[in-house]
């Protein structure tokens, strides 16, 4: 019999237990349930070779399936932030070669044209959009172009193109 001790031991739950506690839906996911079951693994620290024998398969099986399920999982992200971004109704197109600094004025009055209000300062705008663009800005320098959107209550998201 298991202890409550256990419950989070990942030698002793079952992967199917992981999944079920998580609501997985194969039916409803963009990832098979093998994919599924070496994420969850792997999120709870069981490497590759341990998840290989627990799975009854090889280790450079599991490997390409959970290179497969992060690739999934990164387009599922990137369908949603384009979903997100068509509903929003402030977008703002960034040029390569803006002045970050530009940027939350750029963004504010998009925002007053569509009556959205941002709660955000404009430097924690800049440190927003700059996080989220990773290597595409430079310290001041946007290198490529950037889209904003403002949701309707607020929520800033940056993509890129």
């Amino acid at each position: 019999m298991r202890s409550d001790d256990d419950a989070d031991d990942p030698e002793v739950v079952t992967v199917g237990e992981l999944l079920d506690r998580v609501g997985f839906d194969a039916d409803d996911s963009v990832l098979t349930r093998r994919q599924a079951e070496v994420l969850a693994l792997r999120e709870r620290g069981l490497k590759q070779s341990a998840i290989a024998n627990r799975l009854g398969t090889s280790r450079a099986n599991v490997s390409s399936v959970e290179s497969s399920a992060r690739e999934n999982v990164t387009k599922a992200r990137e369908t949603i932030a384009f979903a997100e971004a068509l509903a929003a109704p402030v977008r703002v197109e960034i040029p390569a070669e803006t002045d970050l600094y530009d940027v939350p004025g750029r963004v504010y009055d998009a925002c007053d044209e569509a009556g959205v209000k941002v709660n955000r300062t404009a430097p924690e705008l800049m440190k927003v959009v700059g996080d989220a663009a990773g290597d595409a800005v430079h310290g001041r320098e946007v290198r490529r172009q950037l889209f904003v959107t403002v949701s309707s209550d607020g929520t800033v998201r940056v993509r890129q193109p």
